[in-house]
């Protein structure tokens, strides 16, 4: 059956990509873009199955109306990819009020508003599969990217949860964390905080290693693009979609450390329990919980 995508950030990188393979395959898409004159070639190539769409993701009017609108032309949206967004790197004390507000407005306060427009519709039809485009910077922190990784890690945790809401109303979540890929993220859209001294070893180094046009990341977009439309495929998709061997290799370290660091300190945090306080794997609080997480694994 053909599917009815929706996707944010249509006219350049993973989105682009993404958009041009789904078209590829047969389906429609409605694609949404600040500036919908940079779909016009994909839309003169398909003009059945393309739906541009103009799209502040910022802009909660624009968000309804951008999803009525498909829901007019198209009848339904079965599946949603939340892409749009854009990097920022910096010491954490030296970014501008503005520059805070734009990261998280953009990267996490514009995809759970739009999930949250989208899935009155995913319900009433009872499918649907929404795929958050976060980052493995969503999983593991870094020097220079905390408000980028803020707005990530903020991503991972909505989609957790939300799986696990919708998971009984025929509704897939899927968030999916690439590693570096040869998109313009780190090039023309990539915004930069003011400098400060004292950074120089860790924030600074980051700063010019992407600067100086070294940084060349190893995933290819047209290979991302035709993971997430075979996952969506899928009879039972991941919570979490890795994408390229550095992100592997990062989660990997990242885990290990975390792993490591729970066992040291595990006498310390069972410590803090109330004196008679029950076992908390055999509290019904702890089966319930222990049974969400299971459940996705």
């Amino acid at each position: 059956m053909t599917k009815i995508w929706f996707i944010t950030g249509s006219s350049r990188g993973l989105g682009r990509s993404l958009t041009e393979a789904v078209l590829a395959k047969g389906d429609k898409v409605a694609a949404t873009a600040r500036n919908p004159e940079q779909l016009k070639d994909l839309a003169d190539k398909y003009p059945d199955q393309l739906y541009p769409v103009q799209l502040d993701v910022t802009n909660k009017d624009q968000i309804v109306s951008a999803v009525e609108n498909t829901i007019k032309h198209f009848g339904r949206i079965d599946v949603l990819v939340n892409n749009a967004g854009f990097g920022i790197i910096g010491a954490a004390e030296a970014f501008t009020d503005g520059q805070v507000c734009s990261q998280l407005e953009t990267n996490l306060y514009a995809p759970i508003e739009i999930t949250r427009v989208v899935l009155p519709h995913m319900r009433k039809q009872k499918s649907g599969h929404i795929l958050q485009i976060s980052s493995v910077g969503g999983r593991v922190g870094n020097a220079g990217l905390s408000m980028y990784q803020a707005a990530k890690f903020g991503l991972g945790g909505f989609s957790e949860a939300l799986s696990k809401e919708v998971a009984a109303l025929g509704i897939h979540v899927i968030c999916v964390e690439p590693g570096g890929f040869r998109t313009d993220w780190a090039g023309d859209s990539m915004t930069y905080a003011p400098s400060v001294a004292g950074y120089e070893t860790t924030v600074d180094a980051r700063v010019d290693f992407i600067r100086s046009g070294q940084f060349v990341p190893m995933g290819d977009p047209e290979k991302a693009a035709k993971v997430m439309i075979d996952v969506v495929d899928h009879p039972e998709p991941p919570l979490h979609l890795i994408l390229g061997s550095e992100a592997v290799a990062l989660l990997k370290h990242a885990d290990d450390a975390r792993a490591t660091e729970l066992e040291k300190w595990l006498p310390v945090s069972i410590s803090t329990d109330h004196d008679d306080a029950e076992n908390f794997l055999e509290t019904a609080a702890g089966k319930l919980i222990l049974a969400g997480i299971n459940k996705k694994q």
